[in-house]
């Protein structure tokens, strides 16, 4: 059975291998003389012949195939770096993911029941494309696993498909524009349509080129499109709706990647904060989740995002129905809101980046704070936070998957604390 390439390798040597497990990126490995093989693509039980490289291999033949191996969804799958594990069965996949965050917090010493994994139906409504002229006009797609080399995109099993839909006619929107080093594309479902930002032209905007650019944006219905930093045309506001709030997206800032994920996890949010009358949301961004809290308590929200904030504040002015809402912008990595401030909230929740929330966390573990719900699409990370809370007296209540990365090696997390 031939299986798919990852990535271009130095060959050392061919060898047969056997895989005993699926590692954290969705890499099968192979026990080889006392070290580790990572073998793309491969799977626990498989008898595989691959091309050794150091301690990374090329996937040649599967020679004895997985019964939990399935075909993959996508054709794009083993070229694009996009996903890793669309060739594993549903109930292999889901254990994998499960153990993901299982293990990370035994490896804190946090031994608890880890929640079973929960699969929002919908697609991701965000996108980071690269594009790259080529001699048929202008590429736009996603990096091969490991390379810098291009795969263009013409279907794609987890994205929105009004945004897939639309690559044709923004690589001729903007391909005139882009230089030969390539540019970055940023591309956003909203409730106005499709928000576009772009980065990486070489061209100067004249009056000329920007006319031409919003009547062409105008007929491909966009709600917005910013080149360079610069609003060229903004036909609808490219509003995200959370809560009963509406919030305008200022361009390239984050949202959580698929709106069914965001709404469940704000769901778990509000339901664990139950019935205070203060909650602190730190990290807060656009407000996914303030706005959903808001209309139980009055919210704090906290974030090092000047343009965020404002966007937060922004819908706060629009909204109604809602407990006030404080809106600041505090950089928590450098200045973390101290045990006394923390203790004004009945509840606290926080949604930092990757890098996590540490020195926010030790702050919290210090405070009195009766409830702390934590959100993460880092596992890692995350467990580190809840060992420093439960050093400091909280108990885990749940930890739940959420299974917003589909196909891939991510995935978002939601933890309870209770004092």
């Amino acid at each position: 059975m031939k299986n798919f390439c990852l990535g271009q390798f130095a060959v050392t040597a061919d060898r047969e291998l056997t895989i005993t497990r699926l590692g954290a990126q969705g890499d099968g490995i192979a026990d080889v003389d006392g070290r580790m093989l990572f073998v793309p693509f491969a799977l626990p039980g498989e008898r595989v012949l691959a091309s050794v490289s150091d301690d990374r291999a090329r996937l040649i033949e599967v020679i004895e195939a997985s019964p939990d191996r399935i075909a993959p969804v996508c054709r794009h799958f083993g070229v694009c770096g996009g996903c890793s594990v669309q060739h594993l069965a549903p109930s292999p996949y889901r254990a994998w993911k499960h153990d993901l965050v299982q293990s990370t917090f035994r490896q804190r010493g946090l031994e608890i029941e880890i929640g079973d994994v929960v699969e929002p139906r919908g697609r991701r409504r965000r996108a980071i494309f690269s594009a790259v002229p080529s001699k048929h006009g202008l590429d736009i797609g996603f990096h091969a696993a490991g390379t810098h080399d291009l795969v263009p995109i013409d279907d794609c099993a987890v994205l929105e498909p009004k945004i897939v839909a639309a690559l044709p006619q923004l690589a001729a929107l903007i391909g005139p524009l882009v230089s030969k080093v390539g540019a970055r594309i940023t591309v956003t479902a909203t409730e106005g349509g499709l928000d576009v930002s772009v980065e990486g032209t070489e061209r100067r905007l004249t009056p000329d080129i920007r006319s031409k650019l919003a009547l062409e944006a105008n007929k491909m219905g966009l709600a917005r499109l910013v080149i360079g930093g610069d609003d060229v045309c903004q036909m609808l506001p490219p509003v995200l709706k959370f809560g009963t709030a509406e919030v305008v997206l200022p361009p390239g800032a984050f949202v959580q990647a698929v709106a069914e994920a965001e709404r469940e996890i704000a769901a778990r949010i509000v339901a664990a904060v139950g019935k205070v009358k203060t909650v602190a949301d730190l990290f807060s961004g656009l407000g996914a989740f303030t706005f959903p809290l808001a209309q139980r308590a009055k919210v704090s929200a906290f974030d090092g995002d000047r343009a965020a904030i404002a966007a937060l504040s922004a819908g706060v002015r629009t909204a109604k129905g809602l407990k006030p809402i404080a809106a600041r912008v505090r950089d928590l990595f450098r200045e973390p809101l101290s045990p006394l401030e923390l203790n004004e909230h009945d509840a606290v929740v926080f949604d930092p980046p990757r890098a996590g929330a540490d020195a926010q966390a030790q702050r919290l573990a210090r405070s009195k704070v009766k409830t702390v719900v934590a959100v993460s699409c880092n596992p890692a990370t995350l467990a580190r936070d809840a060992r420093h809370l439960v050093d400091g007296g909280y108990k885990i209540e749940s930890v739940t998957p959420v299974d917003q990365f589909i196909y891939s090696a991510h995935v978002e997390v939601v933890a309870i604390f209770r004092r």
